[in-house]
This record gives structure tokens, sequence and C-alpha cells, in this order.
């Protein structure tokens, strides 16, 4: 949560439409450069001045149902303040598309119904018990 004042200075920066999606798809306003993009279309933006420490960058996910598993590597090392150069400026982190990579991302399906259950065929040691009441 922002002040007032912080919000205002935002709008005015970054405009109404911007400060709609902002305001939809993340809570909150924030005025940045854009640092670069990656392969999925996500932008990522840092604010070293105006905001508060370990909450200078950020990214804005192509997709309105994101998923965190969708940023790569690089951009999630410099992200997570692991690294102080993002990838476009580190060529160690420039590695691209390796080829046993999939091409397109593969979304993480815990909590849904395609989550992968384990599958037992051992008998149980307990079994329910149910009573059984003799009629009066």
């Amino acid at each position: 949560m922002s002040t007032i004042l912080r919000t205002l200075r935002n709008l005015r920066r970054i405009g109404f439409k911007e400060y709609g999606h902002q305001m939809q798809y993340m809570g909150d306003t924030k005025a940045g450069t854009l640092i670069g993009t990656d392969r999925f279309g996500n932008k990522f933006y840092e604010n070293v001045e105006e905001e508060l420490p370990l909450r200078t960058r950020w990214v804005d996910y192509k997709e309105i149902e994101y998923d965190p598993s969708q940023i790569e590597p690089g951009w999630h090392a410099w992200i997570s303040y692991m690294v102080d150069t993002p990838p476009t400026g580190d060529k160690l982190l420039q590695t691209g598309q390796r080829t046993w990579e999939l091409t397109e991302h593969r979304p993480t399906l815990t909590l849904s119904r395609a989550a992968f259950k384990t599958y037992s065929t051992v008998k149980p040691k307990y079994t329910a018990w149910t009573p059984v009441a003799a009629p009066r």
C-alpha cells in the first residue's frame, strides 16, 4: 500500500491506462525504467531512487493468469537480488534457448486437478470401523 502523494506522483508519470493496469494486476502503482523483457514477454522494471529497499525491482507479467515459474533463471536471479546486473548486461546470464529446454512454457500444476497424485497398490493397514447395532 502506498501513500496518496506517491500514488498521485506515479499516476502523473505513467498515465491513466498504465495506472488502471497496475491497480488491477499488481494492486499498487509503480513508476520505473524498463530494464528488459524475457522470451515469454514479461517486462522487468527498476526504480532505485524512490522505492523502499528490496522493493526496487518488479515484473509485469504478460499473461493475466501468471505463474511465477514463467520467469527465466537469469531474470529470477536479478529480480531476487542475487546478482546486480540484469541478464541484458551479463554474458553468463544471456544463455538464451538451450537444446534441452522446452520451447513453450509448461505451467506448474500444483493445486490443480492435473497435479501429481500418488498411487498405491498396497492394502491399507487400517480399515474404517462400521458399528453394527442389534435391533431392539
